[in-house]
């Protein structure tokens, strides 16, 4: 479940909804994070501020439900291999992660998230949840193949992932390689190989 889904009420307008994530985007791009406010939002959306606090508790839950969600939506990666399943989810990070909109809003939003413990708590346990998910569907699928035997801790490699791509890509603003996803896949998949 997205952060915008509710079990029960009234159904939400979908246009209403939409129009709220692409004015979302477009202010990020032209103000920056600090920069766009949700009255700006509304004001854009053609929406009244209640509807966005209707699905959102605030800026920050917005931009990440705009910006940052695309990856957890589709099916999981099948590929045949762990190394290839986790591959193609990087790859998938590393395209999110490179949206123009994204990187201007991703410094000010990771400041927002320390700053508010609350926030903070909720970041894994209801906002990376469909990340997650994913991640333990295709560690479960490989267990299951036999090519993966142990627990594992998805939460570590989810973090791992992301971080990388969020410095590599969001904060060092390094070239996005074709690569890339497929050697941060093998780091997490191989270790670096030492003796």
């Amino acid at each position: 479940m997205t952060t915008t889904e509710q079990a029960s009420g009234r159904p939400r307008d979908r246009r209403t909804h939409d129009a709220i994530i692409r004015a979302t985007e477009e202010l990020i791009l032209e103000h920056g994070y600090a920069g766009t406010s949700i009255t700006a939002i509304a004001s854009r959306a053609g929406a009244g501020k209640d509807a966005i606090y209707r699905r959102w508790s605030g800026k920050p839950e917005l931009v990440y439900d705009a910006l940052f969600t695309a990856t957890d939506v589709g099916p999981v990666p099948n590929t045949g291999t762990l190394a290839g399943d986790i591959a193609q989810l990087t790859e998938n990070l590393v395209e999110e992660f490179s949206e123009p909109a994204a990187a201007a809003a991703l410094p000010g939003l990771l400041a927002d998230f320390a700053a508010d413990p609350v926030l903070r708590a909720r970041l894994r346990s209801t906002f990376l949840a469909p990340a997650r998910g994913r991640m333990v569907e295709i560690f479960e699928r490989a267990a299951t193949s036999g090519e993966l035997t142990g627990d594992v801790p998805v939460d570590l490699i989810l973090d791992t992932l992301a971080g990388a791509v969020f410095f590599h890509v969001g904060l060092m603003g390094e070239p996005v390689t074709a690569e890339l996803a497929n050697e941060l896949a093998y780091v997490v998949t191989h270790g670096i190989g030492t003796r």
